[in-house]
């Protein structure tokens, strides 16, 4: 039981188009402690943590210009969903450079492996021991985080996903001195970003605001005596992040899709994965998440498809105990719920998160992702475990109830 909340959030957060121009003061004022207010006289060694698909759109380019002259070595082997073998070789690379400053520029994965590797170097220690809730023992060295997708929220947030390949599970790691010093987002950088990616990465920011919105209350989040969370269950300030990330999406999805160079889409979506990042990471992801990781495990599809596959099964799961709320995200969508019951709104809700889905071309069944149905039953077990991110849900499910929404699903 608990009864106050907190917010954590980036160090800084730089935002709107051509953000990225500031990264040259930016990233030598967060190599400083405590950052000082002008820095273009201070050299820093930059380390930058990105992928070869970047290279070759410019995107990396563009970045390391705006560094100008700051020392700068770029690891470009960054991979959607990385592996701990992936992390450590990232973090062999860097320690060989020994830099100042990390920079994660990309999507959530590129980022994610910049936060491990600045655990790592600045702990000694590999990414394995850091899995879990709160296991990094104290801050990590100086992290700015550049996102070119809108999806994760990673730039703000305390957590950072890696693929454990031998388990064939997505393993996480929360802990609020993953949180970038600074967080530069620029809608520019996502105006590159393909179709499948934007709906993949605008599906996930969805996902992370409907199960931020939705969560158990603070006051009845369930972490047992002792035990230490980033997530803290539902809370005002998270709630109201959410529920303007919600109708974002709502307004801005479908157009980044279809029509890539709209700057204004692009960055309300940016904005959207943003707060949506802030909510989330301060209350929690839930059952969605929990789902997805063992399925994106074992069927590597991207963390925000399987998440956007799943969520109106789940939706439909947790119906009973939100229906209220469930209401609210039909009309944050754009749905008119005038004249409906709450009952009529709240299903309104998941046929609207349906509708999104087919709009922008996430698959609607498991197995189209290749799963089979006599791979359900250990997938059941596998979410089951993960006790962190399940307490967050707005009903604590058994192995059974998870089964039979990944049935309902395949």
């Amino acid at each position: 039981m608990r009864d106050i909340w907190t917010f954590h959030s980036a160090g800084q957060l730089v935002f709107g188009p051509g953000a990225i121009s500031r990264l040259r003061e930016l990233a030598p004022a967060a190599a400083t402690s405590p950052p000082i207010s002008s820095s273009r006289a201070v050299k820093c060694r930059v380390f930058v943590v990105t992928d070869a698909a970047l290279v070759r759109a410019g995107v990396v380019g563009q970045v390391t210009d705006a560094l100008g002259d700051l020392p700068q070595e770029v690891f470009s082997e960054g991979q959607p969903e990385p592996s701990l073998d992936l992390a450590e070789e990232c973090v062999r690379r860097a320690k060989a450079y020994r830099p100042d400053v990390l920079l994660g520029l990309g999507g959530g994965s590129n980022m994610d492996l910049a936060k491990v590797a600045a655990a790592c170097l600045s702990h000694n220690r590999p990414p394995r021991d850091f899995i879990g809730d709160s296991r990094v023992p104290g801050p990590v060295m100086p992290l700015v985080c550049v996102p070119t997708t809108a999806g994760t929220g990673s730039e703000v947030t305390a957590a950072a996903v890696l693929t454990d390949t031998a388990a064939k599970i997505k393993v996480g790691i929360l802990s609020n001195h993953l949180r970038p010093r600074v967080a530069v987002v620029d809608p520019r950088l996502t105006l590159s970003c393909p179709a499948k990616i934007t709906a993949d990465s605008g599906i996930d920011a969805l996902t992370h605001a409907i199960e931020a919105y939705t969560a158990v209350d603070n006051e009845l989040f369930p972490l047992p005596p002792g035990e230490n969370s980033v997530y803290q269950g539902r809370h005002g300030l998270g709630t109201c992040l959410a529920e303007k990330a919600i109708e974002l999406v709502g307004q801005h999805l479908v157009t980044a899709v279809r029509h890539p160079q709209d700057l204004a889409a692009r960055g309300g979506m940016a904005l959207a994965a943003t707060i949506a990042g802030l909510a989330f990471s301060n209350i929690g992801v839930a059952l969605v998440h929990a789902m997805e990781y063992p399925v994106g495990g074992a069927v590597h599809v991207s963390h925000g498809a399987g998440n956007g596959l799943l969520l109106p099964y789940v939706m439909r799961y947790n119906l009973p105990a939100r229906k209220r709320e469930f209401a609210t995200i039909a009309r944050l969508l754009g749905k008119n719920t005038a004249g409906l019951s709450e009952d009529q709104a709240a299903d309104a809700a998941i046929a609207a998160v349906g509708e999104l889905r087919t709009a922008i071309g996430i698959p609607a069944r498991l197995r189209d992702l290749g799963v089979r149905e006599d791979q359900l039953p250990g997938f059941a077990e596998k979410a089951f475990g993960i006790k962190r991110i399940l307490r967050v849900n707005p009903r604590l499910p058994t192995v059974a109830d998870i089964e039979a929404i990944y049935r309902a699903a395949w």
